[in-house]
């Protein structure tokens, strides 16, 4: 099924029209027709929104062979934070972490518990990895300031 089709699917779903959507996203009408009729997708902030909306993962709306609606919905906080943080390049950075993560547990017998708080350490570590980087590489005419974050 492709990203249109299970936009609309998720949100028939719900009961919701495309207004509801849009409200709710922040999305124009326009562009949620152009998702649903026209196979375009959209940048990955919008995957998100939806995504969130509709009550499904991103996981779940990019793969067109993913069936279950919640599939890796708990890596999309991460990712809708590194969005937020880094951009779509942070976001492709963030999954490739946790898809090489999961790896680690393949026919494991640890618990969902077990394995968020990997996840979370893992994640923690990676954007503490990010900022330094950040610090490091940025340069000084483009740093913010000590005394800006005391605004």
């Amino acid at each position: 099924m492709t990203f249109g089709e299970k936009v609309k699917e998720a949100r028939l779903a719900l009961n919701l029209s495309q207004t509801e959507v849009a409200q709710l996203t922040g999305i124009s009408e326009r562009s949620l027709y152009t998702y649903e009729q026209q196979g375009v997708t959209p940048r990955m902030g919008n995957v998100v929104k939806l995504a969130e909306a509709l009550k499904v993962s991103v996981s779940y709306l990019m793969d067109e062979e993913e069936e279950d609606t919640q599939s890796h919905i708990d890596e999309d906080a991460y990712v809708a934070d590194a969005i937020a943080k880094y951009g779509a390049k942070g976001a492709r950075e963030v999954r490739d972490v946790l898809g090489r993560t999961q790896a680690l547990f393949a026919g494991g017998d640890l618990d969902d518990e077990a394995k968020d708080v990997f996840f979370q350490a893992i994640m923690q570590v990676y954007l503490e990895s990010k900022e330094k980087a950040r610090e490091k590489f940025t340069p000084k005419k483009y740093r913010k300031h000590p005394s800006e974050d005391r605004k």
